[in-house]
């Protein structure tokens, strides 16, 4: 079925399943919904627990000037994935006058690289940042489980069908309030020319208490998929289902996160509306472009430049050793020599050196009296 989808705009709002009936016209709450608790804090800090670095730490502020709707909104999401890099989406707008908040520290911009086969934007900028996301590159995500993040708009009154709350409309503008929820990857769709693979999420009734949906808002956001026991950046959000109809007019169009979608009409092209039916519930779902779709591109980006760590700056005698000094952030490194640049064969004498956002040195041990030699740095795997 061909159904239009609304694009995210300015701020991602995370809605989480809320299983118990709402009061049509109760007052708004918090943007992210749970089935456990009402408070308006619950997941605005990192997760804990199994969830502990599953994106959380990843994620900084796009500091752009876009428009939500009718509003203004100057905080979108962004991800750094290399050490002068980060990615967001090409249609949330951006320039190198503006900055990247990340991990507190200012960002600029001075490069923009795009593609023609999806919505996504690489962002060089000036500094290094100390760590970064790694990228999911496996093409297995369906039915993978998933930690999304987002920041936007709060929970607005409930859509009610026979008694039953079938979801909630979204209530602009954005509160800006990053929050994180889960959600498992239920199919893979090809959004077509200039959008390319999408990961499709649902917002499933009766799922766990942190299962989520995305409202209108800034698609910039991460979504990440534990590989190996490491959470690695899989999709950036991108667009939602909707927007509804009561009756298949725009005089009665709404937005919302919806639990079961029976019985509404939704846009399928630019004032057509089709009629959502079956046997079975059909949830609203949201969209997040493809990582792994376009990974021989973004590696094409961000392997042109390895940024300040991976650079050497010191090679010394130190009695009958010889001392190596390196740049790092916070990755792992392995040092590597070899007598001869016209040879493959590197040697290996040191791996899994902890960088610590500065110098790191290293000891070659008796090279001191050996024949000449090259040096090189690498990230440890």
């Amino acid at each position: 079925m061909n159904i239009e989808r609304q694009r995210l705009r300015g701020s991602v709002g995370v809605l989480c399943v809320l299983v118990s009936l709402v009061v049509m016209g109760a007052a708004s709450v918090q943007a992210v919904l749970f089935q456990s608790t009402g408070d308006p804090s619950y997941n605005t800090n990192a997760p804990s627990g199994t969830l502990t670095n599953s994106g959380w730490q990843y994620e900084g502020i796009w500091n752009t000037t876009t428009t939500v709707g009718h509003f203004p909104f100057a905080k979108s999401l962004g991800t750094p994935i290399a050490p002068r890099f980060f990615i967001s989406t090409h249609h949330v707008s951006g320039t190198t006058n503006d900055v990247f908040i990340f991990n507190g520290l200012t960002y600029h911009p001075v490069a923009q690289y795009s593609t023609i086969d999806s919505d996504l934007t690489v962002w060089q900028v000036a500094e290094t940042f100390p760590f970064y996301a790694p990228l999911y590159a496996a093409s297995d995500e369906s039915n993978k489980h998933v930690v999304v993040f987002g920041r936007g708009t709060q929970r607005g009154s409930p859509v009610v069908v026979s008694g039953q709350t079938n979801g909630w409309e979204w209530v602009e503008p954005p509160d800006g309030v990053e929050r994180w929820g889960e959600n498992d990857v239920s199919s893979i769709v090809n959004g077509g020319t200039g959008v390319g693979d999408l990961l499709r999420c649902t917002f499933d009734a009766g799922a766990g208490s942190n299962e989520c949906a995305l409202s209108d808002g800034d698609s910039g956001g991460g979504l990440f998929i534990e590989d190996g026991g490491v959470w690695k950046l899989a999709g950036i959000n991108y667009e939602v289902d909707g927007p509804f109809s009561v009756d298949g007019t725009t005089n009665t169009e709404f937005s919302a996160s919806l639990l079961d979608a029976r019985g509404f009409y939704q846009e399928i092209e630019p004032d057509v509306w089709q009629l959502v039916s079956g046997p079975q519930p059909i949830p609203s779902g949201f969209y997040s472009t493809r990582i792994s779709a376009n990974i021989d591109w973004i590696n094409s980006v961000i392997n042109s430049q390895p940024g300040a760590d991976l650079q050497i700056v010191g090679v010394q005698i130190a009695g009958n050793d010889v001392q190596v000094s390196f740049n790092t952030s916070n990755r792992l490194y392995y040092v590597q020599s070899n007598t001869n640049l016209t040879s493959s064969t590197w040697t290996t004498f040191t791996n899994n050196v902890p960088g610590t956002g500065g110098v790191v040195s290293v000891l070659d041990k008796n090279a001191a009296g050996q024949p000449g030699r090259y040096y090189r740095v690498g990230l440890a795997q």
